[in-house]
């Protein structure tokens, strides 16, 4: 591949960054703090590809004036096509432009132990009710602080579903550490009044209590905690599909 070819696949990675970073697609591949640095690497990418470009037209016209100037006598050097199977890097950089890959679901979460993790402290929360919180939140509450900072209010959380072999429900959302490669699931099994039908990977929004009861995540031992549920409804599936407040 040469210089120009090489500019044009520059420009084209830069161009893809700078369209990802500039739309929710670029929360599918890295978590939301990331997104300045995904706009600064693409335009410093597209930068790159415009100078190494004017370089090589540059470059051509100097070429040229200096074959102008050598007798027409002078024996011709012989250039080597470029492989055209380079240009198959092309096609993976047409799919980050025009193909968003669905965020992890059910089919991780079910595989994957719960990354739940003690948190270092706790936010004073709301004076409602219900109580607004990301899940994560929810059940780091739950397990370690044994829901004393509830005080009885109820609480609003929303994830998506995934049903384990047995058929047992959980609300889960996946926490991110750093992008979607480490993604892991932080799970809150459901009681109460559920839904009758339950589809995985549904996202819904639920509200209920606090219950001491708890179980054990069957992957990795993780403590799973509780929502007794005494509502629950469908949403749609949020901009930023994973969390990110556990390791905050």
């Amino acid at each position: 591949m040469n210089r120009q070819a090489q500019a044009a696949v520059m420009f084209l990675v830069g161009a893809a960054l700078l369209h990802a970073g500039a739309t929710n697609l670029y929360l599918r591949y890295v978590k939301a703090g990331l997104q300045p640095l995904v706009l600064a690497a693409g335009a410093v990418l597209i930068a790159s590809a415009l100078a190494t470009a004017w370089y090589e037209w540059k470059r051509a016209r100097s070429r040229k004036a200096a074959q102008e100037a050598v007798p027409a006598a002078a024996p011709e050097a012989h250039v080597h096509p470029e492989p055209r199977i380079s240009w198959l890097l092309v096609f993976p950089i047409l799919a980050l432009i025009l193909i968003a890959p669905p965020a992890l679901g059910s089919y991780s979460a079910v595989r994957t132990g719960t990354a739940l993790q003690q948190p270092y402290g706790y936010l004073k929360l709301p004076k409602s009710d219900p109580i607004p919180l990301n899940l994560v939140d929810y059940a780091g509450r739950a397990v370690y602080d044994h829901g004393r900072s509830f005080d009885g209010h109820r609480v609003r959380i929303a994830g998506f579903v995934a049903l384990d072999g047995k058929g047992t429900p959980y609300l889960v959302r996946m926490a991110l550490n750093c992008c979607a490669a480490d993604a892991q699931p932080v799970k809150v099994a459901l009681t109460g009044k559920i839904p009758p039908v339950l589809q995985p990977d549904a996202w819904l929004q639920v509200t209920g209590t606090y219950t001491a009861r708890l179980t054990h995540d069957p992957v990795n031992n993780g403590p799973i905690p509780y929502l007794k549920v005494t509502d629950a409804k469908p949403i749609p599936v949020p901009a930023d599909p994973y969390d990110e407040s556990w390791n905050n």
